[in-house]
């Protein structure tokens, strides 16, 4: 009876090590971009990835808001197969002088819907290359995302990040540094990029945190195991 509790309880341990392994996967998937860091003042081409969430249903359309308050000069879209990208202007309530004279006007949002056959299937994502300067000077954008699957459901990626809580439905973010912290910076962001390519360093120590679980869950077993053994020679 007692061998028989060691072998549930190492099979228990197995099992919770898995699911924890496999939590991450789960929790990280929304809308990013990437690189997520970038130097006020340059240009950067960044990628938006969309994930598809649903077992039965396929994502048709992605939206995302740019800040009209901290506005971006220039926005290009890379043609996407399958896919129309609409670029919407706004006015601007205070123009910003460029190299070309005063912008009035600035990309407000950005819209891809897909065509027939093009869509994101269930448990396949799509990226989406911009590219974007002269970026503001501050310390973040957001990007606000609207993504609406063919049922109609629009899951809104749009919550900014808050110090010490994690968001339901966390907005893509941008870090920008300062043009001088540039070179100092620049070890790290590759760092974090080579590291964690889906844009958040804590999806990385997630499944880091995964593995160690899959490892004690296999500890276990391997105790039931050399238990069993034991049982049988004696």
């Amino acid at each position: 009876m007692r061998l028989t509790h060691v072998v549930r309880a190492g099979v228990a341990v197995a099992a919770a090590a898995a699911a924890a392994l496999a939590f991450p996967a789960a929790a990280s998937a929304h809308v990013t971009v990437n690189p997520n860091t970038a130097t006020q003042g340059g240009y950067t081409k960044v990628t938006f990835r969309v994930p598809n969430e649903r077992d039965d249903a396929s994502t048709t359309k992605l939206e995302i808001a740019l800040p009209t308050d901290k506005p971006i000069a220039s926005v290009s879209l890379k043609p996407l197969q399958g896919w129309t990208a609409v670029a919407e202007t706004s006015k601007l309530a205070t123009p910003i002088k460029t190299d070309d004279g005063e912008l009035t006007d600035a990309v407000s949002k950005i819209t891809w819907t897909a065509s027939a056959g093009a869509e994101i299937k269930p448990h396949q994502f799509q990226e989406f290359d911009v590219s974007l300067g002269p970026l503001p000077t501050t310390d973040q954008i957001v990007f606000k995302a609207l993504q609406t699957y063919s049922t109609g459901e629009i899951v809104r990626w749009i919550d900014e990040p808050a110090a010490g809580a994690e968001a339901e439905h966390p907005a893509p973010v941008l870090k920008l540094t300062k043009k001088t912290d540039a070179t100092a910076s620049a070890a790290p962001a590759a760092s974090v990029a080579a590291k964690d390519d889906d844009g958040g360093s804590g999806d990385g120590t997630a499944i880091g945190l995964g593995i160690a679980g899959l490892v004690a869950g296999l500890a276990g077993l391997v105790v039931a195991v050399l238990a069993l053994r034991r049982s049988r020679t004696s």
